[in-house]
């Protein structure tokens, strides 16, 4: 800002610069910091800060996340996880010798979701956990699921 606006140049000649004559711009009248923050000052905590105050839910002491782990993916992705060239080898119908296996657990994946469709080409799929529909799906495809510790 420049300075030929600011209150210092706007109040020459006038004797408190806009603090009054009596208290002369010292101490606090709302208190000091946060002070009043529930009681006086409360609407400006409440509208401007909500959730200053107060408890919220129970403390989780050292929790790491990894046991929380589990990336999904559902069943009909599970075939975009195979090589392209040996993926069009086997939906083409030119493989059909050896069933391709998924390996879930290198790819960043840990549980299998029923969602989607399958085609109807045997696969084998590793994974941590699998959905009750998605294993029905697997398995009407011909397909194999083995559960990886």
């Amino acid at each position: 800002m420049p300075t030929r606006f600011s209150n210092t140049r706007k109040h020459r000649g006038h004797v408190s610069a806009g603090y009054g004559r009596v208290g002369k711009h010292r101490k606090s009248p709302g208190g000091r910091g946060m002070a009043g923050g529930q009681h006086h000052h409360r609407t400006n905590i409440d509208k401007f800060h909500p959730g200053y105050f107060g408890k919220v839910g129970m403390r989780y002491f050292h929790k790491t996340n990894q046991q929380f782990w589990k990336p999904t993916i559902n069943v009909d992705k599970l075939w975009s996880l195979v090589p392209a060239e040996q993926r069009d080898a086997y939906l083409s119908g030119q493989k059909t010798d050896v069933a391709p296996v998924i390996d879930l657990l290198p790819l960043g994946y840990s549980k299998v979701l029923g969602k989607g469709r399958l085609p109807q080409i045997p696969v084998v799929v590793r994974a941590r956990y699998v959905s009750r529909d998605a294993e029905e799906k697997i398995k009407a495809a011909g397909g194999v699921v083995e559960l990886v510790a």
